[in-house]
Order: C-alpha cells, then sequence, then structure tokens
C-alpha cells in the first residue's frame, strides 16, 4: 500500500486524563451568570428548591456527580 502510513498504537500515550481524574466539562456563559463558577449539580438542585422538591440523599450524590462531568462559567 504505497503512499499511506500506518500509526502504531503507543501503550505509553499519556495525553488523556485517567479516567478517575478528568477535569469537569466547561461551559462559557458570559454575562448569563456571576464571576463564580457553577455546577451542573448545583442548577439542577437550586431549580427543584425553587419548585418545592426538598432534596434527599440520591439527589445530594447525583448534584455531586453532575458537578463534576459539567461547569458553567464566565470565564
Amino acid at each position: 500500500m504505497k503512499g499511506r502510513i500506518k500509526m502504531k498504537a503507543d501503550a505509553n500515550h499519556t495525553d488523556r486524563p485517567h479516567p478517575n481524574e478528568s477535569q469537569p466539562h466547561r461551559v462559557r456563559l458570559p454575562g448569563f451568570i456571576s464571576e463564580e463558577e457553577v455546577g451542573f449539580g448545583d442548577v439542577i438542585k437550586r431549580t427543584t428548591s425553587y419548585f418545592g422538591v426538598k432534596p434527599c440523599g440520591g439527589c445530594v450524590r447525583r448534584a455531586d456527580a453532575l458537578n463534576r462531568w459539567l461547569v458553567f462559567g464566565n470565564r
């Protein structure tokens, strides 16, 4: 196969963070929220509290997991 480049997989490839140490996705929303970063779980928690839903233990764990997954910020 002339002209094709075959890439070899490198077992020591370290560009990606370890799955347990990954950083949350960051979404920039200029002018939409305050200067501090707000996690997605906190947004859901505030919204459900506004409508009168009381958080349970599962809600707290879910909010923590969502906060690790997605963060809204102004910068």
